[in-house]
């Protein structure tokens, strides 16, 4: 098996990290249909939990950083897409969007949502007070446009048939969890709506970039203008802590940005050696978690329309609003 690796000292840390992302999917689904009981919340955490490793492993997959051969990537990051329920649009996709991000420099999109917003009022104020009422309103609007864009666009007409087969599976999947017991649908929202949080949560805050909707064509002169120090400059590392490196583990090290973006290759294990390696005692982009929930929280409105300069003095990240909208599971 460590033949197929791409790198051998890889195959515990894979290992484990899938281990808990399929092993806790299945454990907390069976503990939810335990409702109306205490294993319901225990089961609801683990399965939101779950699936945050399994977001974090497609995005493994995306930089080819498990298999040695790119197809296993590809077919592992199918599977844990469909986990993590943003298999609606392909794999292929998701990957060419993040890597777009990293090749610009750029939050790339295929359309900016808030223009749309502004031209719906009506729309804006809900999902305004769906964010006040800390339901992640952009990131559901996001994912459903990924559903719907197919049948609205001619350009999007070929991905039809893959929205009607994923879709077929999920309803088959929910018909049969709601029949196992009712109560799961609902405890299995609730740890959906969790896991949106804190992908979103860990998204927001670790760019200051330019929002560019140059997805769907070639690589825009544009984007040219940004060199590796930009990159860094507007870059942070969102640690949960620095003293006790375990701890990140809760996000598989996706806070270690400013190590990613140094080398994209490595793989998420590495991450706090290659931090240290290249940052030694610098913490000029590190933004701690305890200070960036004060501003999660308070700015979690404001957040729906705002768009950060490039450059902007973030401080300690209490009074950093963050950018919704450019998580790498949509594919637009």
């Amino acid at each position: 098996m460590q033949q197929v690796m791409r790198q051998k000292s890889g195959y515990w840390p894979h290992f484990l990290a899938l281990g808990y992302a399929l092993g806790g999917f299945a454990l907390g689904l069976w503990l939810i249909t335990r409702a109306p009981g205490w294993p319901t919340l225990p089961g609801m955490l683990l399965l939101a939990h779950a699936m945050v490793i399994g977001a974090y492993l497609v995005h493994e997959c995306a930089h080819n950083t498990i298999f040695l051969n790119n197809r296993y990537n590809a077919w592992l990051g199918e599977l844990l897409d469909w986990l993590v329920g943003s298999a609606y649009g392909s794999y292929e996709g998701i990957r060419h969007k993040h890597f777009r991000h990293h090749v610009d420099r750029a939050d790339v999109v295929a359309f900016d949502y808030r223009p749309m917003l502004e031209r719906h009022p009506v729309l804006l104020r809900l999902v305004q007070a769906l964010e006040w009422a800390y339901i992640p309103a952009v990131d559901l609007l996001m994912h459903s446009l990924v559903l719907i864009l197919p049948f609205r666009l001619e350009s999007r007409r070929s991905r039809r048939g893959r929205v009607i087969a994923v879709l077929f599976t999920r309803i088959l999947f929910f018909a049969w969890l709601g029949w196992v017991s009712p109560w799961a649908l609902l405890w299995y929202g609730v740890a959906y709506m969790l896991f949106l949080h804190v992908m979103r949560f860990m998204d927001v805050h670790q760019h200051t970039y330019e929002v560019f909707e140059t997805l769907e064509g070639e690589r825009g002169v544009e984007a040219e203008q940004f060199d590796r120090s930009y990159e860094n400059h507007n870059t942070y590392s969102n640690l949960i802590s620095l003293k006790h490196p375990w701890m990140n583990l809760f996000t598989l090290n996706f806070g270690y940005h400013n190590a990613h973006h140094v080398r994209p290759t490595a793989p998420w294990y590495a991450l706090p050696r290659l931090h240290r390696e290249q940052f030694g005692d610098d913490r000029s982009q590190i933004l701690f978690v305890s200070n960036l929930l004060r501003s999660y929280h308070r700015y979690r409105v404001a957040r729906v329309l705002n768009a950060d300069p490039a450059n902007m003095d973030v401080g300690n990240g209490r009074d950093f609003i963050g950018v919704v909208g450019v998580s790498f599971l949509t594919a637009h």
